[in-house]
């Protein structure tokens, strides 16, 4: 959880931590698990995130001042924080998705015919999968562009959750100079990341949808960290 703020009359208003999920890549279209796979934005993707900088341009007409805009080091981030408008970004790898693993690559429908029994990410967690599963392969994306699939160990929970405490750490200086910060990355870890500025179970991410190109803010209000915006 991060440090209450707390400041005398001169302290500077906090500013706000604003997340941005990539747009539609060809994984989201088919459900296949994308973790560290760098696959790019569809060309739906591209004109998505082209209009989420319209809406965060509207939201935010002061716009984020240099240095307070971070990208997941993947193609599919760093592509829409460029098409919606911030080309000049830092790369903050604590914000990569989360490593999927054995599940990298491959639909739930797949990795439960595999592993013999339902699976759920949330419930089961990567550690759940066999390393029989375990290998490389190459993958021929709709485009015909072909990416390298690893399947191994990947993260728990609550690797990812400790990773995204330390993101929130790396900005929160920012935020507490009043900077209004922009990250832009994927829907996992930024759900996550959320829980950890609540204070809370990072299970509790599952009940946060967000999705592709849509922006939410979180905020503090009387000394508490909220949500003040969700899937914008």
């Amino acid at each position: 959880m991060t440090d209450t703020i707390v400041g005398g009359n001169d302290a500077p208003k906090p500013g706000r931590l604003v997340l941005l999920r990539h747009g539609q890549t060809a994984w989201s279209v088919s459900g296949q698990h994308t973790g560290r796979t760098d696959i790019p934005l569809t060309p739906t993707g591209e004109h998505q995130a082209i209009e989420a900088g319209v809406r965060l341009r509207e939201s935010f007409p002061d716009g984020f001042s240099e240095g307070c805009v971070f990208a997941s080091p993947l193609r599919r981030a760093r592509q829409t924080a460029a098409l919606a408008g911030y080309g000049t970004h830092n790369v903050l790898p604590y914000i990569a998705e989360w490593d999927y693993g054995r599940a990298e690559g491959r639909t739930r429908g797949t990795v439960s015919q595999l592993l013999g029994r339902p699976w759920d990410l949330w419930r089961d967690g990567t550690e759940s999968l066999s390393a029989a599963m375990d290998g490389e392969r190459v993958e021929t994306l709709p485009g015909g562009t072909q990416v390298t699939v690893r399947n191994g160990r990947g993260e728990t929970l609550d690797e990812v959750a400790a990773r995204t405490t330390v993101a929130i750490r790396e900005v929160l200086p920012l935020i507490e100079e009043g900077h209004d910060v922009l990250l832009v990355a994927h829907a996992h870890v930024l759900r996550i990341l959320t829980t950890q500025w609540l204070g809370m179970d990072p299970l509790t991410a599952k009940l946060l949808r967000l999705d592709t190109a849509r922006y939410s803010v979180l905020s503090q209000y009387k000394g508490d960290n909220v949500i003040e915006q969700w899937n914008v």
